[in-house]
C-alpha cells in the first residue's frame, strides 16, 4: 500500500525521485497546489498579462526570474524541471511530448509562471465532511473546454477550461462559501447544474483528466480551470510551451489559509 506524503518537501521529494507520478490530487493537504506554465522570454510579458486579464482561471502565484526554475516565493528548495510528475511540451500549439522531467529541455530564456489551483480546496471541502470523489490513489478531475472565450493578450486566447466535481445537493451551498474563500485557487464555482450552458455535451468524455459520472442526488459543479492555458497553447499555436501534465501540480511551501 502506497503512503501518501502529508509534507510539500516530503511530496517534492518522491516526485523527484520518481517515487511518485500519479497526479497530485490529495497529496500533502493544506499545501497549495500550483499550474505550471513556462514560455520564452519574448512571451512572457502577454503571458503575464493574460493571466491579469483572466484571474478566474488563472490566479498568478509568482514569475520565476529569466532563467531561472527555481520558485523563490513559493518554495526556494524546489526545482521546477523536475519537481512536478509529468510535464507537457506543445510546439506551434500542438502537444509533442510528455516528459516526467524537463531538466533537457530548460534554456536560460525562459520564465516559469505557477497559477493557482483547484486542487488547494480539495483537502478543505473534505475537512468540512463533502465528499470529493476524485482523493483517492490514482485521481483525476475532469476538465473540459467551454464556449466561454478568454480575454486574450498578445497570442494568448482561447476557452475557458473547467473543473467539474460531482457534489450532493445538500452540500453545494456550502461548497460554494469554502471554495469562495480561497480565491488563490480559482474561488467559488463559475457554474452550477446545466453543462449544456458551457457547450460540455458529455460529461463522460472530458477534454482533460478522467471521467466522473454524476449520480442521484449530485450535482455537476464547475470551477474555472488553469489547464486554460494549455487551451491558449493550442488555440494561439504559441510555439514553444512548458506545462503542468493536466492533475499533475507543483506543491508548494505555502499553507492554505482562508
Amino acid at each position: 500500500m502506497t503512503i501518501e506524503p502529508n509534507t510539500s518537501q516530503e511530496a517534492r521529494r518522491r516526485i523527484r525521485s520518481g517515487e511518485w507520478t500519479d497526479p497530485t490530487a490529495g497529496l500533502a493537504p493544506g499545501f497549495v497546489q500550483a499550474n505550471l506554465a513556462v514560455v520564452a522570454e519574448d512571451l512572457a510579458d502577454d503571458f503575464e498579462r493574460f493571466c491579469q486579464l483572466n484571474p478566474g482561471p488563472l490566479p498568478l502565484l509568482e514569475r520565476t526570474e529569466v532563467g531561472s526554475p527555481i520558485p523563490v516565493k513559493l518554495a526556494p528548495a524546489a526545482d521546477l524541471r523536475t519537481d512536478l510528475p509529468r510535464y507537457r511540451l506543445y510546439r506551434d500549439g500542438t502537444l509533442v511530448e510528455e516528459p516526467t522531467d524537463i531538466v533537457t529541455l530548460w534554456r536560460s530564456d525562459l520564465v516559469a509562471f505557477l497559477i493557482g489551483c483547484s486542487f488547494t480546496f480539495d483537502a478543505v471541502l473534505r475537512e468540512a465532511g463533502v465528499p470529493v470523489r476524485h482523493l483517492r490513489p490514482g485521481g483525476n478531475v475532469s476538465m473540459y473546454k467551454t464556449n466561454r472565450m478568454t480575454n486574450p493578450a498578445g497570442p494568448f486566447a482561447g476557452p475557458l477550461v473547467v473543473s467539474m466535481r460531482p457534489i450532493r445537493r445538500e452540500d453545494v451551498d456550502r461548497v460554494i462559501e469554502l471554495t469562495a474563500s480561497l480565491p488563490i485557487a480559482h474561488g467559488g464555482p463559475l457554474h452550477v447544474g446545466t453543462p449544456d450552458l458551457l457547450g460540455i455535451a458529455d460529461l463522460s468524455a472530458p477534454d482533460y483528466g478522467n471521467p466522473a459520472s454524476v449520480g442521484e442526488g449530485e450535482v455537476p459543479v464547475f470551477w474555472a480551470c488553469g489547464v486554460t492555458s494549455q487551451a491558449a497553447a493550442e488555440h494561439g499555436g504559441i510555439p514553444r510551451m512548458i506545462t503542468h501534465a493536466p492533475g499533475h501540480m507543483f506543491i508548494t511551501d505555502l499553507q492554505v489559509t482562508r
